[in-house]
Order: structure tokens, then C-alpha cells, then sequence
């Protein structure tokens, strides 16, 4: 749902009052909705890499064990 011209003006002025108010809060909430960087996809992708892999072994154990 898009905004109306008012509450985007209304939502501009709360910026920038946050921002002359709290400059280091404004930077603190200005980060949370930015994109994750590289180096958290890289970390993601080997944690998720690193517990399938370790999955696999797991199932690979259990299943020399039952035989």
C-alpha cells in the first residue's frame, strides 16, 4: 500500500527531526533496514553448508550402525 503525498511529508519531517534530535539513534535505525553485507552472506552460506554437510555424515553413521 502506498503512502499519500501528506504521510510522506509527515514521515520526512520525523526523519529529519530524529535525526537533529538523535543523530546516533537515526544512524543506528538507518542500518537495520540496509542490505547485508558480503561478508554475512559468505558466513551464512558455510554455517548453512557446514550443517548439511554435517547432516550427511550423521545419516551416513547412523545408517553403517543399523546395518
Amino acid at each position: 500500500m502506498a503512502l499519500s503525498m501528506e504521510e510522506e511529508r509527515i514521515l520526512t519531517q520525523i526523519e529529519v527531526r530524529l535525526s537533529e534530535d538523535d543523530p546516533r539513534l537515526a544512524g543506528r535505525l538507518a542500518r537495520l533496514g540496509a542490505p547485508r553485507g558480503r561478508r554475512a552472506r559468505v558466513i551464512t552460506a558455510t554455517l548453512i553448508t557446514a550443517a548439511v554437510v554435517l547432516a550427511a555424515i550423521g545419516a551416513a553413521i547412523a545408517a553403517a550402525l543399523v546395518q
